[in-house]
């Protein structure tokens, strides 16, 4: 696969964005001049690995002809250092031809998480709430913020329901291979006898959207103020500080009463219910495009089992890529990085065998 053209033309745009950048007519432009940024940001990965491997690939011919000049302690120099760079060559192809991958657009964006309870009761909502504490301890590490939505706490300290944000730019990138179906196999702590159970909880991950990539019409809102009814003291039960939003053309439902604020429930539910009808969008759009994105690792199906928590063996499995680690412990204490990175592995794996076929 030659990938030079392709090469070549990312960098003379890359030089032309610059090019821009530098008119003062741009630089008037405080809008123009962001969106250019972002391209060179974009573009400047693959453009300092071509031009990395474009000297090395010039050394390489200059070692070469020296090899030809006959001087004998010169060649053995120019042979110590072709030793060094041919290897070097075909890690560069790899890693370029990675770059050039095609690119989800969403990747750049935070997230809206949803974890609810599945088959299990009350043992299915302890391990939503597992799943919850799980990716808390994950943003901590990653020094990521978390806004919850809204929840639905049951009195063992399980959640039914748990809805928050991760506010961090790349967010996506790496948690959107959490959704779909999680089961967990353990003794319950309502389990008199000691016989394991298997219970789960289902994990949807969704981009959060701009209005300019999903319109909403006021006229297909209702609105609802109301109470709070969870922790908080008692000023949640004194105000209707509470919002509950119903999309009338599809009857999704969005409810936030975490903050005190109505206006800032209000911003949360919308963020929420914007980020439920684009994920309902991409799910017709990938629909019409299933002989395509059959097996895609990214592809968010909700009702797919993707991943076993075995705690007697201490192990967790991924069954999209058959990894299973037994490291369970670490797992759930917000050690995801092993598992993300066999997962963008494996998807880069499946789009450069789709770009060779």
């Amino acid at each position: 696969m030659n990938i030079e053209p392709k090469l070549q033309a990312i960098e003379k745009e890359f030089l032309d964005i610059e090019e821009r950048m530098g008119d003062p007519a741009t630089a008037s432009d405080p809008r123009a001049l962001q969106d250019l940024g972002k391209k060179r940001a974009q573009l400047e990965p693959v453009v300092e690995k071509y031009r990395a491997y474009r000297a090395a690939v010039a050394s390489i011919a200059e070692a070469r002809d020296l090899l030809k000049g006959g001087d004998p302690e010169i060649a053995e120099l120019a042979r110590e250092e072709l030793s060094e760079l041919e290897p070097q060559i075909e890690n560069f192809e790899k890693e370029l031809t990675i770059l050039l991958l095609p690119k989800d657009p969403n990747d750049e964006k935070s997230v809206i998480v949803e974890i609810r309870a599945g088959v299990g009761g009350d043992e299915a909502a302890l391990f939503a709430a597992d799943l919850y504490r799980m990716y808390t301890r994950f943003c901590e590490r990653q020094r990521w913020k978390i806004e919850v939505i809204d929840s639905s706490l049951i009195g063992l300290g399980g959640y039914k329901e748990v809805i928050f944000r991760i506010d961090s730019h790349g967010a996506y990138s790496m948690m959107k291979y959490e959704s779909g179906g999680h089961r967990v196999q353990r003794v319950p702590v309502t389990e008199a006898s000691g016989r394991i159970h298997t219970s789960s909880a289902t994990v949807a991950v969704m981009p959060e959207v701009e209005d300019i990539e999903i319109e909403i019409r006021p006229e297909d809102l209702k609105v609802d103020t109301y109470r709070s009814s969870g922790a908080g003291g008692q000023h949640v039960n004194m105000t209707d500080s509470a919002v509950r939003i119903t999309h009338l053309p599809t009857g999704i439902v969005a409810t936030c009463q975490d903050e005190r604020s109505q206006i800032k429930n209000r911003a949360r539910a919308m963020a929420y219910l914007k980020a439920r009808l684009y994920a309902l969008e991409q799910e017709k759009q990938n629909a019409e495009q299933a002989s395509e994105r059959r097996g895609m690792i990214g592809s968010g199906d909700r009702s797919e089992r993707i991943r076993t928590y075995n705690f007697p063996q201490n192990r967790i499995t991924d069954h999209r890529i058959n990894l299973t680690l037994y490291k369970l412990d670490n797992y759930l204490d917000g050690d995801l990085f092993e598992m993300i990175d066999a997962m963008i592995l494996a998807e880069q794996t499946q789009k450069l065998e789709h770009l060779e076929e």
